[in-house]
């Protein structure tokens, strides 16, 4: 029998793609929009203003970059399914991140200035979502040689982001003068969780299920 070890179906690497791909254009794009903001501030301003028509002059570009984002991402949950053995822990974290995925894409369709309740509805279940998923595939990893020592940085990246989701929930101060920073606070660790997790899924080698008996696995996949 074919030992295949931590090795990854071929899925997995088309889910490393879209997470990567995925987090960088947003990540470039909240960047170059913001730049073209007049006096935009990372402490106060929340990241929905980049796509208020009212006061975003590339407004367009951040919310087709957050669209994107999320049909990228939900494309890139679902594969990442193969990159998990069958436990209903996995299938709930997988399942909790093609929902924040969605619901990004529902922020990015519908903007802060055209329903100001709906928008903040997607944004709340995103940010919620995005760092319960991350404790939930930590406990997914458990036992699983492929993650090894990821699990730990998965659940601490969800637990800082459930922490600061609290305090923006709770703290005034943090939802008035601080409100685009604690925000930030709240999207950075997911955000660089699904970059990180892209770039080292693409690095374990896959094997093919329908390739040749005895052969060798390479990390191209052929």
């Amino acid at each position: 029998m074919e030992r295949r070890g931590p090795l990854l179906p071929r899925a997995a690497h088309r889910a490393a793609l879209l997470l990567f791909g995925a987090t960088i254009q947003f990540t470039v794009v909240m960047a170059v929009v913001q730049l073209r903001y007049p006096g935009y501030s990372d402490v106060s301003n929340a990241i929905s203003d980049l796509g208020n028509s009212r006061h975003s002059p590339w407004y367009l570009l951040f919310n087709g970059s957050l669209i994107l984002f999320g049909l990228l991402g939900a494309a890139g949950a679902y594969l990442l399914r193969t990159a998990f053995r069958p436990r209903k822990t996995a299938r709930l974290g997988i399942a909790l991140l093609g929902l924040a995925f969605l619901t990004s894409l529902g922020a990015g369709a519908v903007p802060e200035n055209l329903d100001h309740g709906v928008h903040y509805a997607f944004a709340t279940v995103t940010f919620f979502a995005a760092g319960l998923t991350l404790l939930v595939l930590a406990a997914a990893m458990l036992r699983d040689t492929r993650w090894e020592k990821w699990r730990i940085y998965t659940a601490l990246s969800g637990a800082a982001a459930l922490v600061a989701f609290v305090v923006l929930a709770t703290v005034p101060a943090a939802s008035s003068h601080y409100f685009g920073l604690v925000e930030r606070l709240i999207v950075a660790p997911p955000l660089l969780w699904l970059g990180a997790t892209g770039l080292r899924l693409w690095r374990i080698p896959v094997y093919d299920p329908g390739g040749t008996p005895g052969s060798t696995p390479r990390a191209d996949g052929s």
